[in-house]
């Protein structure tokens, strides 16, 4: 854009890229005129229930190299994107709007008052200091470009004409929500749901439901996918970073096998064979009760589990443990098989592979290469993040260097 005086910009979405967008646009042209779309009745509705209403803003992690390796999709055009607005970038933000962000021992990022009603009261603040128009239950149709280069949005109510319009939809779990982009000739990637849990239906470890592990390794058989992190057990099957972390790179596998799956747990955390055989060792003269002594961390109630599954009998000790017992006990601590069926969505969070493919995209002002003037950020794109603040980091980058409307 050259001159910014009596120019229309529309963005659509009115959840966190899509505030973030029509913010930073106010503040780079404020002599713009901008409007916000939403198609249904509930603005920042993801930014409500994130964190358990708490909101996750961001991680604290401010190396750009590892910061990229929380997206399964997007790792390569995000570094990119960090290099002009990253988490750093992000607090500052938030702080110089009087909203400070704290740091828990995991990296997640929140706000200090510990409520999402925080994060969304400063973007209504923004928006109406900067006299940003919020116009609800207004569906998006379709979008074209016009002879002169200004673009026109039909919705379900109006026509209107623009100088540049900022798509920020989201994700969807239906790709019908994302018919108006395809019209425009942009290809996307098949929604498919990251970021799960994995149901064992009928196992018996889900009686430990409520049990949580400190370090285990999760594998997915006939895969290289694993992960290693806490796991929670649950009463439909099991939970944790390990497990969200390993439904996000494997999304696509697991949509295609229809969530059913081998999957093999290392409840010693990354101990190998021989590391774990050793430990034993040493504990083979002792009169102890095997059932009583739980070892490598895990806890006890766990522990009589695995004990029992080996067919240990409760009252055998140490030194009366034979090699065949001694060697099932080590197969089920370091390779202990489950059979996963389904999958149950992480809290209210919804997350999605897939969207507009990222090589449609200029990653330096975020615009579409097809048709000049429009601009995508957050996750109507094809990428997405592992749960810890990661996915709202991905928002907050994408919609500012959106915002700069290719300045």
């Amino acid at each position: 854009m050259q001159s910014v005086k009596h120019k229309d910009i529309i963005v659509i979405g009115a959840g966190a890229s899509g505030f973030f967008a029509a913010i930073n646009c106010a503040i780079r042209f404020p002599e713009a005129k901008i409007i916000m779309i939403e198609k249904s009745n509930k603005i920042l509705s993801k930014v409500r229930i994130s964190g358990g209403g708490r909101c996750n803003v961001t991680n604290h992690c401010f190396d750009h190299a590892q910061l990229v390796k929380n997206y399964p999709r997007g790792e390569k055009e995000l570094r990119q994107v960090f290099s002009r607005f990253d988490v750093q970038h992000c607090i500052a933000w938030f702080a110089d709007r009087g909203v400070k962000l704290k740091t828990e021992p995991d990296g997640r990022m929140f706000p200090v008052s510990n409520s999402s009603e925080t994060i969304i009261a400063c973007f209504l603040r923004e928006a109406d200091k900067r006299h940003i128009q919020i116009r609800i239950q207004e569906e998006a149709l379709s979008m074209k470009s016009l002879p002169d280069g200004r673009l026109t949005l039909s919705t379900s109510k109006q026509v209107y004409e623009a100088d540049a319009i900022i798509c920020c939809i989201g994700g969807h779990a239906q790709s019908k929500h994302y018919d108006f982009i395809k019209k425009t000739g942009h290809t996307l990637s098949e929604p498919v749901p990251s970021l799960f849990t994995f149901n064992l239906p009928g196992d018996p470890v889900c009686e430990l439901m409520g049990l949580s592990v400190k370090s285990a390794t999760v594998k997915i058989l006939s895969t290289s996918y694993k992960f290693t992190g806490p796991l929670l057990i649950t009463h439909w099957g099991m939970s944790g970073p390990a497990v969200l972390k390993l439904s996000a790179f494997a999304a696509i596998d697991l949509y295609n096998c229809r969530y059913d799956a081998g999957i093999s747990v290392n409840w010693t955390g990354e101990l190998k064979e021989t590391d774990v055989k050793t430990i034993l060792e040493k504990q083979q003269g002792s009169k102890a009760m095997i059932i009583n002594t739980p070892l490598f961390e895990i806890p006890r109630r766990l522990w009589e589990y695995l004990v029992s599954k080996a067919g240990i009998a409760s009252q055998k000790s140490w030194m009366e443990l034979g090699k065949k017992e001694n060697n099932k006990l080590v197969e089920f601590l370091i390779n202990d098989i489950y059979h996963m069926q389904g999958k149950t969505t992480f809290k209210e969070e919804f997350v999605t592979s897939g969207g507009v493919k990222l090589n449609e995209i200029d990653f330096k002002t975020m615009q579409s290469k097809k048709i000049p003037g429009l601009y995508f950020c957050g996750e109507v794109l094809n990428i997405d993040g592992i749960t810890g603040g990661f996915n709202f980091q991905n928002a907050w980058s994408t919609a500012w260097i959106a915002s700069q409307l290719g300045n």
